[in-house]
């Protein structure tokens, strides 16, 4: 089993890409309490930036754009981090969603989180994040976290959860949708769909 996540952070190093890490870490704790082995990859689209820029002008992804691409497609959860910018995602992970296929994410359990400097950007999950994951028809987890720059190293108080037990409900919640997900069956090689095809032949 295999969790992706795609961090839209621009610098180094990165709040966004630090929220990523700890949602996997989460996801992959609740898997591995169930007895499950979970595989992570990291996308940094920061590093994909020009190649993301070239496909949209020329529709042909370089190899290590086409590799993130397939390894965001193949995988059985997907994490989507961005920073806010102009209160919504930024272009850089918007441009690298527009590369997907619109049915490659139908059904795939997503995570979506986001960072930015201030609380006031936080319903950035509900009226951006929320429905362009809707609109792919993936299984978007009902926790979505934002975290502002005064969250990190807030443990919450009596009247709201902080940034670790939103993390942890999100990771949960992404488990499990993972963890009841149906394997999906390995793409048949070109011999294995041949002979298949020879299998179903009738000779009476």
């Amino acid at each position: 089993m295999k969790l992706v996540a795609v961090s839209a952070g621009l610098s180094t190093p990165s709040s966004t890409r630090l929220l990523a890490d700890r949602l996997a870490e989460a996801a992959q704790g609740e898997l591995a309490g169930g007895g499950l082995d979970l595989e992570t990859e990291v996308v940094e689209l920061r590093e994909l930036a020009v190649a993301v820029a070239n496909n949209l002008v020329t529709g042909f992804p370089p190899p290590p754009l086409a590799a993130a691409i397939d390894s965001v497609t193949g995988a059985a959860g997907l994490i989507a981090v961005t920073p806010v910018f102009t209160a919504s995602y930024s272009g850089l992970f918007k441009s690298f969603f527009d590369l997907i296929d619109p049915e490659a994410l139908a059904g795939k359990p997503v995570l979506i989180a986001a960072t930015g400097g201030t609380a006031r950007h936080s319903l950035v999950l509900e009226h951006a994040l929320r429905p362009l994951f809707s609109y792919l028809r993936a299984a978007v987890v009902p926790t979505a976290v934002y975290a502002a720059s005064e969250d990190w190293g807030s443990g919450g108080d009596t009247y709201a959860e902080g940034l670790p037990g939103r993390i942890r409900r999100a990771g949960g919640e992404l488990a499990a949708l993972m963890a009841a997900r149906p394997a999906e069956p390995a793409p048949e090689d070109d011999v294995t769909a041949l002979e298949r095809q020879l299998s179903d032949l009738r000779f009476d």
